[in-house]
């Protein structure tokens, strides 16, 4: 990966708790780990906050809605919206507000992102089947250079975390998936390891097939960390 012109972008880790999510106190510390490096680095940090409009006015056809009309969850104006005190946006690092899953859709970031001349983004936050998932195949699709950190993003089941991560492996060719630990290498651009699948459909399988996908891709994950 070139280690040139790199930001961090922290997906949605807010204070809404309307989901239960996998070995959520081991991902935040992870992130927080990331998050003091980079700064440490001086890499732009960059935050996405998941924000529905209080009224319901924004939401897209079939969200859940609560009794009032409003949204059911990432309410605008609520504590839920905020990011985790553990990991405090400071001053000068960016925000950016997003009302779809994508950090990348009816926002500025990419524009920029581009300003700033940055052209690879250490990725991680939740959910990684939903926001983190979605703005990897935008910044893919907008020339990105992307490295995503398994052990920094989760969502509500572990198959479903690992199903994306097989999702992406596959078809996100500007890709590396890389542990924290070598992520922190990669920000002070030692040699790392990271998965970077050789070809497309490289982690390819029949539902049969499940368990031993998942095989493959930890096993090729856990050699990242020998």
């Amino acid at each position: 990966m070139n280690n040139k012109n790199n930001a961090l972008l922290i997906i949605d880790m807010q204070q809404e708790d309307s989901f239960v999510l996998e070995h959520v106190d081991t991902v935040v510390a992870n992130v927080a780990t990331l998050l003091h490096a980079a700064r440490r680095q001086r890499m732009p940090v960059i935050f996405t906050r998941h924000i529905n409009q209080a009224d319901g006015s924004d939401l897209p056809r079939g969200e859940p809605c609560a009794a009032d009309g409003g949204p059911d969850s990432y309410r605008a104006g609520t504590w839920q919206v905020e990011i985790l005190e553990a990991l405090a946006p400071r001053a000068d690092e960016w925000m950016v507000d997003k009302g779809r899953y994508s950090a990348f859709h009816r926002t500025d970031l990419d524009a920029r992102l581009k300003a700033q001349g940055i052209d690879t983004l250490f990725i991680c936050g939740v959910l990684t089947d939903v926001c983190v998932l979605t703005s990897v195949f935008d910044a893919f699709a907008l020339g990105y250079h992307i490295g995503l950190v398994s052990d920094a993003c989760t969502t509500t089941t572990l198959a479903g975390h690992h199903s994306a991560l097989l999702i992406m492996a596959n078809w996100v060719y500007s890709l590396e998936i890389l542990t924290s630990e070598q992520c922190l290498r990669a920000f002070q651009r030692l040699d790392y390891l990271s998965l970077k699948p050789p070809r497309p459909d490289f982690f390819a399988h029949q539902p049969h097939e499940f368990e031993s996908a998942l095989a493959r891709l930890q096993s090729h994950l856990a050699r990242t960390q020998e």
